[in-house]
């Protein structure tokens, strides 16, 4: 059994089939989470090769003249680009490990499905794969339709399309979480 993987803040997995709507919800719960007074940061998995930056600007001409990292920043925004050669895929313990700084009240990973963190499963009735519905780390799911396959009991039943609803389970579900990071902390410092 793999360790989960933790943080100083709750992670939360949003998992689901492409075409599901991960990122269509998220929209919708990003401000309703802020409305009830959660700091959110997301990390995103991309599939494929994607750049942030255009060719011609400054930027561009540095990193690919072999800057590593560039950071490029204004009074409204930065971004930190850095690039990964002979890397597989992205490990998502060092992306957890950047937004400490931050200190979010929870960061949502979108996609990363096979790492050990607590996850939302979307499920669009016909769309993937019905298994995801059954991995370990599933807490709760969010489906369009009663669930395919049978869930563990520990599992949360939502409705995929009562955005409401997932976010006042998500600020429950932080909330709990919270409690055990805090919880676990106290028992590590007792026992120094």
């Amino acid at each position: 059994m793999e360790n989960e993987l933790t943080a100083s803040f709750p992670i939360l997995g949003i998992a689901a089939w492409s075409g599901t709507g991960k990122t269509t919800l998220l929209e919708k719960l990003l401000p309703r989470l802020g409305e009830y007074g959660l700091s959110v940061a997301v990390i995103k998995h991309a599939h494929h090769s994607f750049d942030v930056d255009q060719p011609g600007k400054d930027s561009y001409k540095l990193r690919s003249a072999g800057a590593a990292p560039v950071l490029v920043a204004s009074r409204q925004r930065f971004a930190l680009m850095q690039e990964t050669p002979g890397q597989e895929e992205p490990d998502l313990g060092q992306l957890i490990a950047m937004m400490a700084p931050h200190k979010p009240d929870l960061v949502i990973v979108e996609g990363f499905k096979a790492w050990p963190i607590p996850k939302l499963v979307l499920y669009r009735d016909g769309i993937g794969d019905a298994a995801i519905l059954t991995g370990q780390w599933v807490e709760a799911v969010a489906l369009s339709a009663p669930p395919p396959v049978e869930l563990a009991a520990s599992v949360t039943q939502l409705d995929l399309d009562d955005s409401e609803a997932i976010a006042r389970w998500i600020v429950s579900w932080v909330s709990a979480k919270n409690d055990a990071i805090f919880s676990s902390a106290w028992a590590s410092k007792k026992e120094r």
